[in-house]
């Protein structure tokens, strides 16, 4: 157990050597560079502040812990106007909301924002570069997020199991309640606020029986006191909800959302809901995918569905979040002409412009389904009417669910840089869901969360960094992937230069599980439900619509305007002409989007089927090579994270090996093709 004081760490059944993990990147490590020392505490003895509420305090308290622990004292707080030295903290509302500045004089460091959370994101900052050592006279450091919304959705469910969940249990439920114990609460709203995080969601898209009755009396009042918790952090709590709740929860006989009693019903309910949790953000809902509950149901549109609830919660200033996850699930293998990837365009494109100004629609930053490789979503830069975010998956369904090492910023900033031409050349995928582009009055990203109960948050340690990343990235999508990973080694492990190395394991790492895994865009090849190692036909005759197509000449899907599912034509004029020609496609993306011979040639000047054995042979070197460089290090990583890390790639090299002689046996069984370098092939 952990001494608790002003916000310390505080865990029960934690050993001391597992502390290291859970504190993640907000370690604040002794620093012993005395020259650092002293050029740093002479503007930290004294901190003044304009005023005090609960989200001052959470950063006045953070500075304690990071103080104490770095320097070895805590600084007196002062309530002023003014100072001449030490650290002020200052509101002025002639910011924008959450910007802040930082800037220091040869006696003073300043941070000023435009609101409290601005302060506390101003001195997570300030202790960022402390962390790393950096110098702090003369900052003049000016600070805006770019998305107004940076949200983490939580797939958890009340029986304490976490839907695509690799770190263990819930922390928020246990046995159909809410844990009581709400310190580690506590300690991930401190995690996620000193990444920027603004929002969250408690509980699963999905929305079972038992988690529809968290808009009723049985659970309003732990989810008021979970949501105060987070508000202390400057973190707004949203609730999935279940469509279906007028007839699971209110007895009625229908959810049709044009009908009087049911708009009755959530009229009443979510103003009964915000006389209990009053600071509420408002709801996300899955409707229509994947078997759950819709409008579909009663031949009404999204736009109706959402528009209804839209209606409901507005004079309470909620958002409905409303995912645009919907394809049909009971698809016909045989049937080539439906293609699951046109689904969310087809959906929502009609009714672009139909929306409340309080929804805001979000969508998988690709088609089908957070697949290691495939095109940004042509509904983002589709859509210029409607609010929207954008969705990633921090957790690791399918990309080594938190035991494989894959990076995944690198995935990210490409899907943002990714330019749309909606408004002509120069429109990305960042300035659109931003808001930038279209002027949307609601904007920003989301990503499903990877946290659980483990004592190091994540499953895998290096898994934190995705975590990490993700805040980072989506306040400032200009950081660099090596920007972002070289300040989370350094406030994960230190400054020591050795500790540096970690970069060759974790720069190429999303290259490398793309090429021990699915090739050339295809995806899937994964077996059924869990979504965890090689299975080639899997889903391939099955109703979710995730094919390959793979026969004796060739493999991939054919989804060209020209001779196939006519998907490339949901893209502006530019890309769609780049994706319908196999001779501009990307080779990364090939067979996403065409059908081909084994003997195609690519760009790189390899045939499909030769990529496919290199690069599958090549992932697994990739990994032996991680696995040295992490040994190298054993003497200077804490041995609970060196052996916990050294389990994980030990695995991942396994697991790989597999991938590599299941993928190229089978292409090698269905092609006939030898292997031009003469390897064991099975």
């Amino acid at each position: 157990m952990c001494k608790h004081r002003n916000g310390e760490w505080l865990v029960d059944q934690l050993e001391e050597n597992q502390l290291t993990s859970y504190r993640a990147w907000l370690q604040y490590q002794a620093i012993k560079v005395q020259s650092y020392k002293q050029a740093t505490t002479r503007y930290l003895s004294i901190v003044t502040v304009t005023k005090r509420d609960e989200v001052i305090d959470r950063g006045l308290d953070e500075l304690d812990v990071a103080l104490d622990a770095m320097f070895g004292y805590q600084p007196a707080v002062h309530l002023a106007d003014h100072n001449e030295t030490g650290l002020a903290l200052l509101c002025d509302s002639s910011y924008q909301e959450e910007a802040y500045t930082i800037e220091s004089t040869e006696q003073r460091i300043s941070i000023t924002g435009g609101s409290s959370r601005a302060i506390l994101y101003g001195i997570f900052h300030l202790l960022r570069l402390i962390q790393q050592q950096e110098p702090v006279s003369q900052l003049s450091i000016k600070e805006k997020p770019k998305n107004s919304i940076r949200m983490i959705n939580h797939w958890d469910d009340m029986d304490g199991s976490v839907e695509r969940g690799y770190a263990g249990p819930s922390f928020f439920y246990k046995d159909y309640q809410f844990i009581k114990d709400r310190q580690r609460i506590h300690d991930y709203a401190r995690l996620l606020s000193s990444i920027g995080i603004n929002a969250l969601t408690i509980n699963n898209v999905n929305v079972h029986q038992i988690e529809s009755k968290l808009i009723t009396d049985m659970y309003l009042a732990d989810v008021k006191q979970t949501s105060d918790i987070f508000n202390q952090y400057g973190i707004t709590v949203y609730l999935s909800i279940n469509y279906a709740a007028p007839i699971e929860i209110g007895g009625l006989d229908s959810a049709d959302p044009l009908e009087t009693k049911v708009i009755a019903f959530w009229k009443e309910t979510v103003k009964h809901v915000y006389q209990k949790v009053p600071k509420l953000g408002g709801f996300l809902v899955k409707a229509d995918s994947e078997n759950r509950p819709g409008p579909f149901t009663y031949g009404r549109n999204h736009a109706e569905g959402a528009n209804m609830l839209a209606d409901a919660i507005a004079p309470y200033g909620g958002k409905v979040i409303w995912r645009c996850f919907v394809y049909n699930c009971k698809q016909d293998w045989r049937d080539r002409r439906t293609d699951r990837a046109r689904a969310a365009y087809d959906h929502f494109m009609p009714l672009d412009g139909q929306f409340k100004d309080n929804v805001v629609l979000q969508v998988k930053n690709g088609p089908m389904d957070f697949q290691v490789r495939e095109p940004v979503s042509p509904l983002i830069g589709g859509l210029q009417h409607t609010n929207q975010f954008l969705e990633f998956q921090i957790a690791q369904e399918y990309l080594g669910q938190q035991r494989h090492l894959v990076y995944l910023i690198p995935q990210w900033k490409e899907v943002l840089a990714f330019d749309t031409y909606a408004k002509g050349a120069g429109t990305k995928v960042q300035d659109i869901v931003s808001g930038d582009v279209f002027q949307n009055k609601i904007a920003g990203i989301a990503a499903v969360s990877n946290v659980g109960k483990d004592y190091n948050w994540t499953g895998h340690t290096m898994a934190q960094l995705n975590l990490y990343g993700y805040g980072r990235l989506v306040w400032n999508p200009n950081l660099t992937a090596e920007e972002i990973a070289l300040e989370w080694i350094k406030q994960t492990f230190g400054c020591h230069p050795e500790y540096e190395k970690m970069m060759e394991m974790i720069m190429p790492s999303w290259e490398t599980y793309e090429n021990y895994t699915s090739p050339l865009g295809i995806g899937w090849m994964v077996n059924v439900n869990h979504h965890y190692g090689p299975n080639v036909d899997g889903y391939e005759y099955m109703a979710w619509g995730t094919y390959h197509f793979a026969d004796r000449e060739g493999l991939g899907v054919d989804r060209t305007i020209k001779t196939g599912t006519g998907y490339t034509g949901q893209y502006h004029p530019e890309n769609r002409e780049l994706y319908e020609s196999l001779e501009t496609c990307p080779d990364e993306l090939v067979l996403f989007f065409h059908h081909v011979p084994y003997t195609h040639k690519l760009k790189s000047g390899k045939t499909v089927i030769q990529h496919i054995y290199d690069s599958h042979f090549k992932g697994v070197m990739q990994v032996e090579a991680m696995i040295e460089t992490w040994e190298r290090l054993q003497d200077f990583v804490d041995q609970q994270r060196y052996h916990d890390v050294k389990a994980r790639l030990d695995h991942q090299l396994a697991s790989a090996k597999e991938w590599r002689d299941i993928i190229n046996t089978y292409f090698y069984r269905k092609s006939g093709i030898e292997d031009q370098q003469g390897r064991i092939i099975y």
